[in-house]
């Protein structure tokens, strides 16, 4: 699905890495360095090791209440105003894990304080009451593409006149029951990242994220000018091998595109068949723009890495420079495959992309005001 809105400006837009905030995790990404370490997949109970990247001091195993908890309110501390949640100012809450791995510690121990964070439910009515958030707060889970989905929801509800602002919030803390399902598919394994590096094995590493961004109609120095989403639901995991669904994805925003300077930030997870696709029609449609993904230096952060990853794209046009493809080398998919950093004076617009299991893909264009 893709909208035909006005476009919606971001007023204020931050975010959390293993690394620190934004603008920490975009210096030690224009440096190259990777905050994914090899750890047990299964905590406290061992397992091969794995690439995981987390925010520092964190226990990767579960606690009650969870150990993620002080990260959240450091980062929600940051988000300016009052009154969210309230029927002007909603708030859209965005995660492929919410408190899935404190379900599994009550699971394994029988502990009923787990069960406070262990459904996106409880999860998320447990934050609004901490947060001092009021009833007005929609959730939404769509693996990797769950924070685009925030995204453009927030910006119909502000398209239509429903709300003066919105907030779109989204988290994603790592714990042995989410590695432990990517390690079962053998995509997290015991290598590391690579994106959009063309060699004979894929690996993905995952890490902690965390973002918000108050959008606005008519104020901020950045705009959402188009936003698309499309789903293949073709595989549980798979794409169609043809490609069709980044094609139909990037279809609708092709339009808005005509006529810029662009670089793109991919999703680029160190996947193989993915990454293929992904690089290929995207080196179709903007021959010459070069295209990065920083997975391979803060890991994946799964639903909310849409997000995320704007967060650091923001601060990195800010700054006038924007980081490489890090844990990559040559060869690439395609020449497009920027592995150094570069100077972002020549480009007058970015596209952002996110894919998701079983073919779902989502892409926005963000433009200076």
């Amino acid at each position: 699905m893709s909208a035909s809105l006005p476009p919606i400006r971001i007023a204020a837009c931050g975010g959390l890495t293993a690394f620190g905030d934004e603008t920490v995790t975009l210096n030690a990404l224009l440096d190259g360095r990777r905050a994914l370490a090899p750890m047990p997949v299964l905590g406290r109970e061992g397992g091969d090791p794995v690439a995981l990247a987390l925010c520092a001091g964190r226990s990767y195993d579960e606690t009650s209440p969870p150990d993620w908890l002080p990260w959240v309110r450091r980062l929600a501390a940051r988000i300016p105003g009052e009154g969210w949640g309230s029927p002007r100012r909603p708030v859209f809450v965005t995660s492929s894990n919410f408190g899935v791995g404190s379900l599994y510690a009550f699971r394994r121990t029988g502990d009923a304080s787990h069960l406070n964070y262990g459904t996106p439910a409880t999860c998320v009515d447990a934050l609004a009451t901490q947060l001092g958030w009021g009833p007005d707060i929609t959730a939404f889970s769509h693996a990797c593409v769950s924070a685009h989905l925030g995204l453009l929801q927030a910006s119909r509800v502000l398209a239509a006149g429903f709300a003066d602002e919105a907030l779109v919030f989204t988290f994603d803390f790592l714990s042995p029951f989410v590695a432990g399902g990517f390690h079962a598919l053998k995509i997290l394994n015991a290598e590391t990242p690579a994106p959009y590096q063309d060699r004979p094995t894929g690996s993905i590493g995952l890490g902690d994220g965390a973002a918000f961004a108050v959008l606005t109609r008519a104020r901020g120095d950045f705009v959402l000018s188009a936003q698309s989403l499309h789903n293949e639901m073709h595989h549980f995991t798979a794409n169609r091998a043809d490609g069709a669904g980044f094609e139909a994805c990037l279809a609708p925003l092709l339009p808005a595109t005509r006529g810029r300077r662009l670089w793109l930030k991919g999703h680029g997870t160190g996947t193989l068949e993915t990454g293929r696709l992904e690089a290929t029609a995207l080196a179709r449609h903007f021959p010459g723009a070069p295209l990065v993904s920083w997975k391979g230096g803060i890991g994946h952060s799964l639903g909310s890495s849409g997000l995320v990853e704007l967060a650091i794209a923001i601060a990195a046009i800010r700054a006038g420079r924007a980081p490489g493809t890090v844990g990559g080398a040559a060869p690439g998919f395609t020449p497009e495959v920027a592995f150094a950093p570069f100077d972002l004076a020549a480009f007058d617009g970015l596209l952002c992309t996110s894919n998701a299991f079983g073919g779902a893909h989502a892409a926005l264009l963000l433009s200076h005001a």
